[in-house]
């Protein structure tokens, strides 16, 4: 597979037989990312949370290319009201094969809502995922702090690769996200959602010099890993 970070917590991945994820896709109102909303094509659509950062232009991509949305089940009911009419809702624990393989949504430590004519709708809990395909195991941690239960799926997961947030703020820290790969065991880290906006400036490769020798991994915007 080949999974290509876009800024922020925008990941694709395109698995050998050609099918095509999209993860966080905060395309319109994002200066760092690489993709164009009207442009990107996918399959599924993998969404951690409601915040406006993370749900970003799902529906007009899911209605455009016909894509399967997979979230917590509030935000999928979002999407099928907003016109939407390809979702699998999910919860926290669960797990779900495919066509692509497995994924399994587990716990974060954060909020979730997005504003509808100026009031907070509540768009269920925010969640992480793990994604077990080809062989391979990706997390796509979302927007969360460092908690005690990472260890948890260090311990179930052989981890290739760990997609933590690094921008503090609003997520853990450089600190806390070196603490919380300590407890995943990964392969590799790579840092997302960090330098979008002012409050969250860090700098990646400092965060990088906090993690073991060859696992940490700054991917610039539009840069792929194959794994």
């Amino acid at each position: 597979m080949k999974i290509t970070y876009h800024g922020h917590s925008i990941l694709s991945i395109v698995m050998k037989d050609g099918q095509k994820l999209l993860f966080d896709p905060f395309i319109t109102g994002n200066s760092l990312t690489d993709l164009k909303a009207d442009e990107v094509t996918t399959d599924w659509i993998l969404v951690t949370h409601g915040h406006s950062d993370h749900i970003g232009d799902m529906v007009p991509i899911a209605k455009r290319n016909d894509a399967t949305v997979i979230s917590i089940v509030e935000v999928c009911s979002f999407a099928e009201k907003n016109g939407v009419e390809k979702t699998h809702g999910m919860n926290i624990g669960g797990k779900y094969d495919f066509h692509f393989g497995r994924v399994k949504m587990v716990h974060a430590q954060h909020s979730s809502g997005y504003e509808v004519d100026g009031q907070m709708v509540y768009m269920g809990e925010p969640a992480g995922f793990i994604i077990q395909a080809e062989g391979k195991t990706i997390y796509h941690a979302g927007d969360t702090s460092n908690f005690g239960d990472m260890a948890l799926f260090g311990n179930a997961f052989d981890i290739d690769v760990a997609f933590l947030p690094i921008g503090d703020n609003f997520t853990m820290g450089p600190n806390e996200a070196a603490s919380a790969a300590k407890r995943l065991k990964a392969k590799q880290v790579v840092p997302i959602h960090y330098n979008t906006f002012p409050v969250i400036k860090q700098d990646p490769e400092a965060f990088v010099k906090l993690l073991p020798e060859n696992v940490g991994k700054v991917l610039a915007v539009g840069e792929t890993l194959e794994l």
